[in-house]
């Protein structure tokens, strides 16, 4: 078994229009509070088995150093757990396209966070 790098690289980062277009125009919705995930399972090749964003609205936090925050939360509690989807991917041969919508007004634990990310991996398991 290969060793697990709990890193967040540069292709596990959704940032190319295409996909991103594709991910909103497509994707399926659900709600794990204070999170809206939105995921594109895929059959076609791509640089990562998932590649995701996070989004906090301007409208809800003004500061930038709020939203960053929350980004940052969103961020470590996905790269801690990704393998709890990443495994299932690669047994069925599939990629993943995901966004995670910071939905709340207020900013929260983040152990908080970790439950409601825990609940959205589970779900996308399960969605793949």
């Amino acid at each position: 078994m290969t060793m697990r790098r709990y890193t967040l690289s540069k292709e596990e980062r959704l940032s190319w229009k295409r996909y991103i277009d594709l991910l909103f125009a497509q994707g399926q919705s659900f709600v794990a509070f204070p999170l809206r995930v939105i995921y594109l399972p895929l059959e076609e090749k791509m640089p990562a088995r998932a590649s995701f964003l996070v989004s906090v609205p301007k409208k809800k936090f003004k500061r930038a150093v709020k939203r960053n925050l929350v980004k940052r939360q969103v961020r470590e509690a996905y790269r801690v757990r990704k393998y709890n989807l990443l495994d299932p991917l690669e047994a069925k041969g599939k990629y993943m396209l995901m966004a995670f919508l910071y939905i709340d007004k207020e900013i929260h634990a983040f152990a908080k966070m970790e439950k409601a990310m825990d609940k959205a991996i589970n779900l996308l398991v399960e969605k793949a």
